[in-house]
């Protein structure tokens, strides 16, 4: 069991223990909507489960994009071992669709200042050479010439 004695190098982190679920429940692997409560199910098959790892490992799995997609079609929510263990809100449906929504509304977002940052860097580029090249033609044309 993780305590405060073990060294937090020792521990899982979220990421390590998010590998581990996957490979141990097909509810994660298929990121099928979990439990209401997932959280003790786990524990109760695991005890040595640090609480905190756990945490990170079932917020990364459930703000997921495949996760998301996958709440927002669902009908049933799924315990450890594949059983049904509920249904799936309208409400959390709707919740599943807005994250997506307002996910995927950020990363065009983030696309289009991307490209618009790329295209203006360009052209301060462009501009450069074409003030380098003008002063070129300046000194040529004002230099003086020494026969």
């Amino acid at each position: 069991m993780t305590d405060a004695a073990t060294p937090p190098e020792s521990r899982p982190d979220g990421r390590t223990l998010l590998k581990e679920l996957h490979a141990r429940y097909p509810v994660f692997a298929s990121h099928a909507p979990l439990a209401i409560g997932i959280d003790k199910q786990i524990l109760a098959q695991q005890a040595d489960i640090d609480r905190k790892a756990l945490r990170l490992a079932l917020r990364s799995h459930t703000i997921s994009t495949r996760y998301l997609k996958e709440m927002q079609t669902a009908k049933v929510r799924c315990n450890l071992d594949g059983s049904e263990a509920g249904e799936v809100t309208d409400e959390a449906r709707a919740h599943a669709a807005e994250q997506l929504r307002e996910r995927f509304k950020k990363q065009a977002e983030q696309r289009r200042a991307a490209e618009a940052a790329t295209k203006a860097a360009e052209a301060e580029a462009k501009a450069a050479q074409r003030r380098q090249e003008k002063l070129g033609q300046l000194a040529e044309k004002f230099g003086r010439k020494t026969n």
